[in-house]
Formats: C-alpha cells, structure tokens, sequence
C-alpha cells in the first residue's frame, strides 16, 4: 500500500460525495425525510450517518473525542450537504498530509460501544472510504424510491477515466 493509493481513494471519496451531494440539493425536504426501509429510515438519517462516521474516524485518526454526530446533529438539508462536503474534503487532506511511513502502524482506538481496538491506518482508511460508498450505494436506491430518478454512477472507474 502506497500513501499515493490512498490519495487517489480519498479524491474518489470527495468526487462521488459531490456528486450525491448535487442529486441531494435537487430533492424536496419531504423527499430527504420520507421514511424509507433501508439501514436507515430516511435519506437524511443516511447522509448524517455517513458524515457522522467520516467525522469520529477524523477524530480518531487525529487523538481528539470522538462526538458522534448521529445523536446530536439536527441541521437542515443544505447544512448536511455543506457539512459533509467539508467533512470529506477534511479526510481527503488528513490523507494528503498523513506519513506514509505511518500506513502499518497501528492506531488504538475504541469503539462506540466501548470496545478497544488496534488495527492499522492502511486498513482503517480503506475502512473510511468504503463505508461511504456502501452508503452512497443505498441513497442511490432511497433516491430512486422517493421519485428522484437523475442519479448516475459514483464508481471509482469513474475518477480513473477522468485522469
């Protein structure tokens, strides 16, 4: 694992979530909290989870308290968007900036539940962006189920064609 790959992944996380973000901005508020049977019930709780999750690996990555967005976060859908923008624009200059000689060790963390973990940056990182594209996955369907069919791909391919 090269530090380089992982700077192509998190510029792929920051394209993708734009483009979600760019579908988000064109629902209607009764869209983005229609209750919808998925990992979460609506597009909104989904997009907060998504940044929730982005923002403690963050705070993980960087030693600060982890606050868990998920329970306390109440925003609009325009600050939603903003936010999650910034939040992946932030993970994608943590990479940018990380040692790469610091990809093998190993980071201590716990869980939310409480839980103690050791696991290195490289697979924790890889953790990072793959979470969102699951997610990015299901709001494609939500979207779709909620009337809002202009949705296209978000694939990684998608960053290589482009270079």
């Amino acid at each position: 694992m090269t530090k380089q790959y992982f700077k192509e992944l998190a510029e792929y996380n920051v394209w993708a979530n734009n483009i979600v973000c760019g579908w988000l901005d064109q629902i209607t508020d009764e869209q983005w909290n229609k209750e919808i049977i998925s990992s979460f019930n609506s597009i909104q709780e989904t997009v907060l989870h998504i940044i929730s999750a982005e923002k403690a690996w963050l705070e993980r990555f960087e030693n600060k308290p982890v606050v868990w967005l998920q329970s306390v976060y109440k925003g609009t859908k325009d600050e939603h968007i903003a936010l999650w923008k910034k939040t992946s624009e932030s993970m994608k200059n943590f990479i940018d900036d990380f040692d790469e000689s610091k990809l093998e060790t190993n980071l201590d963390f716990t869980r939310l539940n409480g839980d103690a973990y050791s696991m290195p940056y490289y697979q924790l990182i890889a953790h990072v962006i793959n979470h969102a594209t699951y997610h990015r996955g299901q709001l494609v369907t939500m979207l779709r189920q909620v009337g809002f069919m202009n949705v296209g791909s978000t694939d990684l391919l998608g960053v290589y064609r482009k270079k």
